[in-house]
């Protein structure tokens, strides 16, 4: 019942902020000539966003380093050892991540290929001896009990382990804090149900999901297990801060997609590329090593797993496509279907992402109804995803065998893998069409980028494949199971490239298996909107240099293409969960604007005194959500009077530490240095303190004082209040902040010493709109000149 009520109360404010926008942009309200500020308006924000499956209440994260006394003197009197000991921990965390990343991305693969391998082996048999409706029934009924343990898992256990978990991993290390996102209910629940969704035959992979495992790894290393059983060593407590976990959670995010592709370059690309917001060159390297500790495991177990001993699981799942041994021959005129790929990959690409954004508008609303809702909504989905994987190849002729064909070519195939499947074939026949549909995903792949097979596919076939996974890819991704979207992406996108290959056979050199590979590159460029990552990960895939040109020259024009349309899918995603994410790049009115009409427009600053009342404290944190305020210290300064000044920025967690430990004095002072050190330690301030319901104090304290000095951070980021929002908006994400204090342009003792502060919900492009939404009509009017 609480999450259905978060989910209408999500649903109430959503529709209220709409069309309160929609008001707000009419032009018969606001003129051009009205003045810019709008002293009637407010910033506006929600602080609710969808994570995984659950509304939760959304926080940012402090990167920022607090550099209050407390840090000062544990930074001092740091010794060479522990110097070395914390940075060793930081290339340990490395290794288990990438250790524990690669052994869970085995074992997901292996259950995967045995679950599904014996499932299409018991549908083959019922199918050899034409009992189609109970190789039917078979089918459809272990899909149904995979889908359905995989969909109450994540509804009633951990329903932040929907969806792949990339958007959210972005808006962490962009600074927003995704609670529950990364517990251990949550790996247990994604690792299972990317298992049973996968094997369920479902039109997902595991890829997102194996990103979300690595981070999850990472995060509960880095915090020395889950909240309520954590570890309390000394050593593990130097990673107890917001800026260590997001470092070693790129480390996991990296190391994720290492797993699913063997791709150790690509997985350290895509976390620079598509996840990562800040990157230094440590964390290259660390994230590099975690990689490389991944491709170790992952062939280790290959290197086991030849000997027979894991079951039906071979070299499935960990390497799609390998065209080392085939020669790759192109010339000046095969860069005429390559353009063309790339052009109908950046079409289609963005084309898919405007429909999945209807189609995710449109589950969100079912999901409302509840958590039945939810269930039969992905059930409904295995059972017409099974209905056409296993009738559709029903409707495709039967093909004979080709004489000329390589002996060790089986043809036509019985077993679960094979590139001639027999299916309902007599003998010396096979079933194109069921060998791309009745089998794994990954086998799928395999199966349509195999080279030299110029005639293997009808283009019927190929047709029917390509609509069919164009509906699964929009109706699966959504549902309430873990799910990713680079496989059905690169099935999709293999299928047009395979179509255009056959189409542009005789005018070519290219392979069509290499044109499939081009459409599958395509495809994901043109709706992820990733180059240099994706390049290197089919690089690696395919483990041809010769395809370099042609790949990059294919990623740049769909990127380029898809970019002229709409924003990238995981934008998208973060844009319709509500997720707080500040992009790189401002827009062109935020030029327009300063920080001090933004900070104008928001209710007036709260301010402590650097000597405060345990009163004021009190009612300050009762009456606001705000979670930072600035100290402010009064001075008399000869022949001007009395001034104040900024003393720098105290954190809610440390007002509650604070009241917690009690640390109050009887007389307004200050407090020595010993005395802080006597009562605190950096452990307790890097801890976060729940709430202020749960302080008590009593009146008598109420009038005691608390030196706010020693706990406050002295250095905090400040901006002029002329400075343009798009300025501001650069530095604040490039620096990693909560909080911007906004000082005033001129000092003098009739000027208050803070014009106020900013966060990211004040900076996002929507909210500044709804106070002043003329700026974009403003800016729109004048490029139109």
């Amino acid at each position: 019942m609480e999450k259905e009520d978060s989910d209408q109360m999500a649903e109430t404010t959503t529709t209220t902020e709409e069309q309160t926008n929609q008001q707000e942009r009419d032009p018969e309200c606001n003129s051009l000539h009205q003045p810019l500020l709008k002293r009637n308006r407010t910033l506006s924000s929600s602080p609710l966003a969808l994570v995984g499956t659950k509304v939760s209440y959304i926080e940012s994260l402090d990167y920022e380093i607090n550099e209050n006394d407390l840090f000062k003197h544990d930074w001092r009197t740091r010794s060479q050892t522990q110097v070395l000991q914390y940075v060793f921990l930081k290339w340990l965390l490395a290794f288990l991540v990438g250790l524990l990343t690669g052994v869970i991305a085995t074992l997901i693969n292996l259950a995967v290929e045995n679950i599904a391998g014996y499932k299409l082996l018991a549908v083959t048999h019922y199918i050899d001896r034409k009992r189609y409706m109970m190789g039917f029934f078979l089918m459809t009924g272990v899909n149904f009990v995979l889908t359905l343990m995989s969909t109450l898992l994540v509804v009633f256990f951990a329903p932040t382990a929907a969806g792949p978990g990339i958007p959210e991993i972005k808006a962490y290390l962009n600074g927003v804090d995704t609670p529950n996102m990364y517990g251990a209910s949550t790996m247990f629940v994604k690792i299972i149900g990317s298992i049973g969704a996968v094997a369920a035959g479902l039109d997902l992979g595991k890829e997102g999901p194996l990103v979300h495992i690595g981070a999850c790894i990472a995060s509960l290393l880095a915090q020395g297990g889950p909240d309520n059983h954590r570890i309390r060593w000394k050593w593990i407590r130097y990673f107890n801060n917001d800026r260590d976990r997001r470092d070693i959670i790129t480390c996991g995010a990296s190391s994720g997609v290492c797993a699913a592709f063997r791709s150790p370059v690509g997985g350290v690309l895509f976390a620079l590329e598509e996840v990562a917001t800040w990157w230094r060159s440590a964390l290259l390297w660390r994230t590099f090593f975690s990689t490389a500790v991944v491709v170790v495991v992952l062939r280790a177990f290959m290197e086991y797993c030849k000997s027979g001993e894991c079951g039906l699981f071979g070299e499935g799942g960990l390497i799609m496509f390998d065209v080392s041994g085939v020669s790759v021959n192109y010339h000046l005129v095969d860069l005429i279907p390559v353009t063309v790929i790339g052009i109908i990959g950046g079409v289609l690409g963005s084309l898919y992402n405007y429909v999945l954004h209807k189609v995710l508008r449109l589950y969100n609303l079912i999901n409302e109804k509840g958590k039945l809702a939810k269930i039969l909504l992905s059930l409904s989905v295995s059972l017409f995803t099974s209905a056409c994987l296993y009738g559709l190849p029903f409707l495709a002729s039967c093909t004979p065998c080709d004489p000329s064909a390589p002996l060790d070519t089986e043809c036509p195939s019985t077993g679960r893998m094979g590139n001639f499947k027999k299916f309902n074939c007599p003998k010396g026949h096979y079933n194109d069409l069921a060998t791309l549909l009745l089998t794994t995903n990954d086998d799928a792949v395999r199966n349509i980028f195999s080279t030299n097979t110029p005639s293997e596919y009808r283009v019927f076939s190929l047709f029917i494949f390509f609509i069919l996974y164009c509906i699964l890819g929009l109706f699966t991704f959504g549902i309430a199971v873990p799910s990713g979207l680079f496989l059905p992406i690169i099935l999709m996108g293999s299928a047009y490239g395979r179509l255009l290959g056959m189409a542009m056979g005789p005018y070519t050199t290219i392979d069509q298996g290499l044109f499939a590979v081009l459409g599958a590159a395509s495809l994901m460029a043109g709706s992820m909107r990733m180059t240099v990552s994706l390049c290197v990960i089919f690089l690696e895939l395919t483990n041809n240099l010769l395809l370099l040109p042609i790949t990059m020259l294919v990623l740049l024009i769909s990127k380029s293409v898809g970019d002229c349309f709409n924003p990238s899918i995981y934008e998208i995603i973060l844009e319709l969960k509500g997720l707080p994410f500040l992009e790189a790049h401002p827009e062109p009115w935020m030029r327009n604007i300063t920080v001090g009409e933004l900070a104008d427009v928001k209710p007036p600053v709260v301010t402590l005194s650097g000597i405060e009342k345990v009163g004021r404290i009190v009612e300050v944190l009762r009456n606001t959500t705000h979670n930072a305020f600035a100290v402010v210290d009064n001075t008399m300064v000869p022949t001007v009077g009395q001034m104040s000044e900024v003393h720098g920025l105290v954190l809610r967690a440390h007002l509650l530490l604070v009241l917690k430990k009690k640390w109050f004095l009887h007389e307004r002072r200050r407090t020595e240095e010993w005395e802080v050190r006597e009562k605190f330690t950096w452990v307790d301030v890097a801890e976060r303190w729940g709430t202020i319901e749960e302080v008590a104090v009593t009146n008598k304290e109420m009038e005691m004082y608390v030196d706010l000095h020693p706990l406050t951070n002295t250095t905090p980021y400040t901006v002029v209040e002329t400075m343009s929002v798009a300025k501001a908006l650069v530095q604040f994400r490039q620096v990693g902040l909560r909080h911007m204090l906004v000082l005033p342009k001129y000092h003098g003792p009739s000027v208050p010493p803070v014009v106020g502060i900013l966060t990211r919900q004040d900076l996002r492009a929507h909210n500044i709109l709804s106070a002043f939404p003329h700026l974009e009509k403003s800016y729109a009017s004048k490029k139109g000149r």
